[in-house]
């Protein structure tokens, strides 16, 4: 075996510069002292997932409830044939099914996070609206049930038994809670509540939980509850489970969230006409797990605006220590906020909505936006993950001076290679950019995408109805109507 000696090695490590060098970076690191082993680091663990509760678990638990409740009616119910016990009977199982129903409509608006991120906000409170024409109705034939009831069994007319029943100060509660109901009830109609400004009719929207004491209070002092110790407890502990919920979600997160972040206005930027973009700034924004697509609710602590939470978007992710929204003026509310000045003080409640990530069933996707419901769309246009030509984001507006957030719109696009259209011009134009057929011609395979869609009502309709008639299925139509 021939021996290689130094010089040999050398000749070679001439011929071939590499070698050489390889050679004295083995030397170096045999003189240089060991490196000491790198700590073990500990797995990276993902946070869990949000818990969300889907629409189909909402209504089952609801109508099982409501089912236990007139099971709870029938294990009492003796028949008769005789017409107050008939009345009696009736005004029995409406009375339990509406405080049930009441109990329901204050857990919809106790903005319990897995409800209100797996379901949506706006259709919460459309359900909330429309759950509350079924127990004032429940309210109306408990009382007028029982009325006939109570004079058929006295042989009274029915003057003169409200009238006696009123004399009862229990009951002159009740009618008391029964008349607060149909007060919010009213003043929720669509044609009163354009003539009543936000704040008063919050206000009065507070007073159903006067109203749902005393209706508590009641059902306590009834037959159905109180002659039965367990259903005495059951209904005891629903309802102050309820009230737990809307203690800690309306009450103690609100502070708690005010007191870790300290949100503060750092910025106020003019967006376009009637357009400002909010900057704020503040610590642990991370633990608001706010996702692109949500909204919070903004309460500024200044003399006029303090008293009022008011719902927008999200106009980008969160970035670090800061957030920003971006607002549009349509009403005293927003257009004091355009007017802020940096240092104010912000609490943040929140983040709701189901406009998210998580609805996500298809690789293409369609951001549809109209007017100021940009905001959502545009941090999700900046995060949803996608391969070049994956994401399409059609913008709607009146004319190009109306469009929002465009320079940043445009940057996305180029960076991301993303599909970016403008749908400009009058909504009665004769050429309706809404059209089915003209949302396959700017979007191929249209059917095959999921679709986010937010604006202002009146465009959402119009919008969903042409995508249904375009080929998209319903449940991969992803909407959330922007009004306040």
């Amino acid at each position: 075996m021939p021996v290689v000696t130094t010089k040999a090695v050398d000749h070679e490590l001439a011929r071939y510069p590499a070698l050489a060098s390889y050679r004295r970076q083995t030397e170096r690191r045999r003189e240089a002292p060991p490196i000491p082993p790198r700590p073990r680091r500990a797995p990276r663990v993902r946070p869990a997932a949000p818990a969300r509760v889907t629409a189909y678990q909402l209504r089952t638990g609801i109508r099982a409830g409501a089912l236990l409740v007139t099971a709870l009616w029938m294990a009492q119910v003796r028949p008769s044939a005789r017409i107050d016990a008939l009345f009696t009977t009736g005004a029995h199982l409406s009375g339990l099914l509406a405080g049930y129903g009441i109990l329901v409509m204050l857990f919809l608006m106790a903005r319990v996070p897995a409800v209100e991120h797996g379901i949506g906000a706006d259709r919460l409170a459309r359900h909330h609206a429309r759950g509350g024409r079924h127990v004032l109705t429940l309210c109306a034939a408990h009382v007028v049930l029982a009325l006939c009831g109570y004079a058929a069994h006295t042989g009274t007319d029915l003057v003169g038994t409200v009238t006696e029943l009123l004399g009862y100060p229990g009951l002159a509660a009740a009618a008391f809670g029964t008349a607060l109901f149909a007060a919010v009830g009213v003043s929720s109609a669509r044609a009163v509540r354009r003539r009543v400004g936000h704040g008063a009719w919050r206000g009065l929207h507070l007073l159903t939980y006067v109203a749902a004491a005393l209706a508590f209070a009641h059902q306590l002092a009834g037959p159905d509850i109180a002659s039965n110790p367990l259903a005495l407890g059951l209904w005891s502990l629903l309802h102050a489970t309820v009230a737990v919920l809307l203690g800690w979600y309306r009450l103690v997160v609100p502070v708690r969230q005010a007191l870790r972040h300290r949100l503060r206005i750092v910025d106020v930027r003019q967006e376009g006409p009637g357009v400002a973009s909010v900057l704020m700034r503040g610590t642990d924004l991370g633990l608001l797990r706010a996702e692109p697509g949500q909204f919070l609710r903004w309460r500024f602590l200044t003399r006029r605006l303090w008293h009022t939470a008011l719902p927008f978007s999200l106009s980008a992710p969160v970035d670090g220590d800061h957030v920003r929204i971006t607002v549009k003026a349509v009403g005293d509310h927003t257009r004091r906020v355009r007017r802020l000045q940096p240092g104010v003080r912000v609490v943040a409640t929140g983040p709701f909505g189901a406009l998210t990530a998580h609805r996500r069933t298809r690789r293409k996707v369609l951001l549809l936006a109209g007017g100021v419901g940009i905001t959502p769309l545009r941090a999700l246009f900046e995060t949803l993950s996608g391969e070049p030509g994956d994401i399409t984001l059609l913008y709607r507006a009146s004319n190009a001076e109306q469009l929002v957030l465009r320079e940043e719109l445009e940057s996305i696009a180029r960076t991301r290679e993303a599909a970016l259209h403008y749908l400009l011009g009058p909504s009665g134009a004769a050429f309706d950019s809404l059209a089915p057929q003209a949302l396959r011609d700017l979007v191929p395979e249209l059917a095959d995408h999921d679709v986010y869609l937010c604006g202002p009502p009146g465009m959402t309709e119009t919008a969903t109805a042409a995508l249904a008639r375009a080929g998209v299925p319903e449940n991969r139509i992803h909407a959330e109507s922007f009004t306040y």
